[in-house]
């Protein structure tokens, strides 16, 4: 339980200098260059699927049911499969810069930040689902937090570092020194079997398994990177600078009850599964929704408490403009954060068929819905569809969920 509270506090800490990192951001950048940044970090989230294919999903299930001499193995065939895709990827940068689409300064900062980016996340993934938790809560207070937090402070005492190269600059620092520590901490795990060939029929089997997942992943993914640059076409960047800074909040909700719910319950739920304990998956999963309802209560209370405080802070009354888009967002988050709680059951019972579809699916609801709202309202059409889309997946997700409880 000290772990467990310790872990959660230390996600906690990283989660304000995070929440508190945008909200500096929006007092010293114009809204313009937040919602260039906004724009920035989405892609690179949503690159992320691309060079890493969702294979953690597959690698994970076998981590979980094999002895820790063969982790190393299915390590490396993970990596091979990365390897490929960042060619593809790099490629694709190139042309787009032929293309003149982008500079050779922008793809630098964007490849080495998601190069980074990736195997942190990979390491973090790793250690979560070897219940090594609060490990990876300490990297990820370095790489999101600590360096967030440096950044403020540097932006504070000199104006002149109030831009986006040195924002990028110490993210990526961070990454590095990140990367680096959880190295050594993998490597005191013991982990075996790194000097097996490369296993080709088993990354085929992986690939058919997490490509599947990857669909879905980037049908969810790209509502939540789509959004950024719709909201562009229609409003500009200004606007953009706005729904960033609005989505950044909501989107801690998420963020915190990752750490402090799901990264906890899910692993659990797999090995209960597995072990044909459905009374002890019941209470489980009862336990785990209990805390996401409790947690998504407190959070939605103070921060409805403290926003108005705080953009009364960053000095813009542009954000005061655009307020109405965070009460649209939150309503959005609260509806993701529910239907997390079937999500994580149907992914332990391995019905990755019904998570495939509500997702794909989504996207198109999502699409539907933006179209029809933008006719009535071009600011609010996309919190809107977000709303739609994400009250459809927690629909769908649980219904299936409770057909499936009835029919086992």
């Amino acid at each position: 339980m000290n772990k467990r509270i310790f872990n959660v506090t230390l996600r906690g800490l990283t989660l304000i200098s995070r929440f508190l990192f945008i909200f500096f951001l929006a007092k010293y950048l114009e809204p313009s260059i937040l919602g260039a940044y906004g724009i920035f970090t989405a892609t690179v989230g949503y690159a992320l699927y691309f060079v890493g294919l969702d294979f953690y999903v597959f690698t994970t299930r076998e981590i979980l049911k094999n002895d820790k001499k063969r982790w190393g193995g299915f390590l490396k065939n993970q990596a091979c499969v990365s390897s490929v895709l960042y060619v593809f990827l790099l490629i694709a940068l190139v042309f787009l810069i032929a293309l003149q689409k982008i500079t050779i300064i922008q793809t630098l900062w964007f490849f080495v930040i998601l190069f980074f980016e990736h195997l942190n996340q990979e390491i973090s993934r790793l250690l979560i689902a070897i219940h090594k938790q609060t490990v990876a809560s300490v990297l990820l207070f370095l790489r999101q937090g600590l360096w967030a937090i440096i950044v403020v402070v540097l932006m504070m005492f000199y104006p002149v570092l109030r831009t986006l190269e040195f924002v990028f600059a110490l993210w990526l620092a961070s990454g590095v020194l990140t990367f680096v520590l959880g190295l050594l901490c993998l490597h005191k795990v013991g982990m075996g079997g790194w000097r097996d060939k490369i296993d080709y029929h088993w990354i085929k089997l992986g690939i058919q398994t997490s490509g599947i997942f990857l669909i879905a992943t980037l049908a969810l993914r790209g509502i939540q990177t789509v959004d950024r640059y719709w909201i562009q076409s229609l409003n500009g960047l200004d606007v953009v600078g706005a729904y960033v800074l609005f989505i950044g909040m909501a989107s801690t909700l998420m963020t915190f009850l990752d750490a402090g719910v799901f990264s906890f319950s899910y692993p659990t739920l797999i090995k209960l599964h597995n072990d044909n304990k459905k009374t002890e998956f019941s209470k489980q999963l009862s336990k785990m929704t209990l805390s996401t309802i409790l947690l998504t209560i407190v959070f939605v209370a103070v921060s409805l408490l403290v926003m108005p405080y705080l953009l009364k802070w960053t000095g813009k009354t542009v954000y005061f403009e655009y307020l109405d888009i965070y009460y649209v967002l939150m309503s959005a988050t609260i509806f993701n954060a529910l239907g997390m709680i079937s999500h994580y059951a149907l992914y332990a019972k391995g019905e990755d068929k019904i998570i495939i579809i509500s997702h794909v699916t989504s996207m198109i609801v999502f699409a539907l819905a933006t179209v029809t709202i933008s006719k009535w309202s071009a600011i609010l059409c996309v919190p809107l569809g977000l709303n739609v889309a994400f009250l459809y997946i927690f629909i769908f997700k649980t219904l299936a969920l409770v057909i499936e409880r009835k029919s086992s």
